[in-house]
């Protein structure tokens, strides 16, 4: 077959696979939204109107939280370990945190550097967004650049779109091994634009629905040499705010991907191969419906479990309640602290910060996480507890 010939009957609403000169079949795919338009039978109703009302749900319990945003700077470190768990990582949400606390020590995972450049790659999209920037192709590769900047795929031009083809495979099997071919370069940029216009100027669609089109194109086009999944999700949270779906960024997919990984990879690529948009976005919306759910949970029990150990504290602590409310409050923003952390926070002397740690310990409010006498890291765990749950 000559190079740029369609192949069987894929010139549906998805795209086409297009063989290239070199022989191997590329995927181009058509631009968002999909035409003829997705079918929202019955059964995606139910599912669109569930993980709708249970995002309701969810923006409702995070105004209970005394302070929401602490809340949602954990929702970010556990979003970026469950995605780069996806990729292949190590690093525990324990592990970041400890990385936080005191830096990397010797017997942390070498990637847990890279879950660092997560958060950080997160929170700079975030903050982005409620300067008023729309989300736009170059506002990605910033966002992209932050995520490779360090460890793994830092040598892969981070904050640049790839210059050639990729793939996705088994590791050392070659393109001629490739479960999926991305479009060439040239139709890459194109898709990129029409990408780009989809996000800014689409308003018909409800806006999970949107969100689950843009996530598949996105992964289709796979624009980066590295990253494009963690990219992918990031993309996720990023819309479901801009496009009023969530009031605060406390919606992470990345569990529920990672629990169906087979199912999720199956989904995608069913929108290739069969033209399947109907079968993704069931799967992207059981996910919601489902996500959303446990974080309203979790949120109600963090509520909960505040109240318990205010009241502790107050109990026990006599004059010295001050201090220990003003440190219970910031282990809600960080979870593991030394004892100079404590010194800081309070202002107490470093022996009545080491006391007031201990008293708490003791209280079984914090544990002690590395086992040593000297350099000694203080774990919020019932909180912890919570969101490793």
């Amino acid at each position: 077959m000559k190079g740029g010939e369609h192949i069987g009957n894929f010139a549906g609403r998805a795209g086409r696979y297009v063989v290239q000169p070199e022989g191997y079949r590329a995927f181009v795919p058509r631009p968002l939204p999909p035409d003829p338009p997705v079918s929202v039978d019955s059964t995606l109703l139910t599912l669109l109107s569930r993980a709708d009302g249970n995002l309701g749900k969810l923006n409702g319990a995070t105004e209970t939280l005394p302070n929401p945003d602490l809340f949602v700077l954990m929702y970010v470190r556990k979003e970026a370990v469950l995605s780069s768990q996806i990729e292949g990582t190590q690093s525990t949400l324990l592990d970041l945190l400890e990385f936080e606390a005191i830096g990397r020590r010797p017997d942390h995972p070498r990637d847990v550097a890279e879950v660092s450049n997560y958060v950080d790659a997160m929170n700079y999209g975030l903050d982005q967004i409620r300067r008023g920037r729309e989300l736009s192709v170059p506002l990605i590769q910033e966002i992209h650049s932050r995520l490779l900047r360090h460890g793994r795929g830092s040598g892969h031009r981070p904050g640049e779109l790839r210059p050639v083809q990729n793939w996705i495979g088994p590791p050392g099997g070659g393109i001629r091994g490739a479960v999926f071919i991305p479009p060439p370069v040239s139709e890459m940029h194109r898709a990129l634009t029409d990408f780009e216009r989809f996000l800014r100027s689409d308003k018909s669609l409800p806006p999970l629905i949107k969100v689950a089109l843009a996530h598949s194109q996105f992964e289709t086009i796979h624009p980066f040499l590295d990253g494009n999944g963690r990219i992918g999700r990031l993309l996720i949270t990023f819309l479901l705010t801009i496009e009023g779906a969530l009031e605060r960024p406390l919606l992470y997919l990345s569990h529920y991907f990672r629990q169906h990984r087979s199912a999720y990879y199956d989904r995608l690529q069913a929108v290739r191969d069969q033209v399947d948009w109907e079968g993704w976005l069931g799967f992207f919306l059981k996910g919601v419906d489902e996500v959303s759910r446990q974080a309203t949970e979790t949120a109600r029990k963090v509520v909960r479990l505040r109240e318990d150990h205010r009241s502790q504290l107050q109990e026990t602590l006599g004059r010295r309640a001050g201090s220990g409310l003003g440190l219970l409050e910031f282990l809600f923003e960080r979870p593991m602290v030394t004892v100079n952390d404590v010194q800081k926070v309070t202002g107490l002397s470093f022996p009545s910060a080491n006391d007031l740690v201990a008293t708490l310990e003791g209280l079984g409010i914090v544990k002690e996480q590395t086992g040593q006498k000297r350099y000694r890291v203080f774990a919020y765990r019932p909180y912890l507890d919570l969101l490793l749950d």
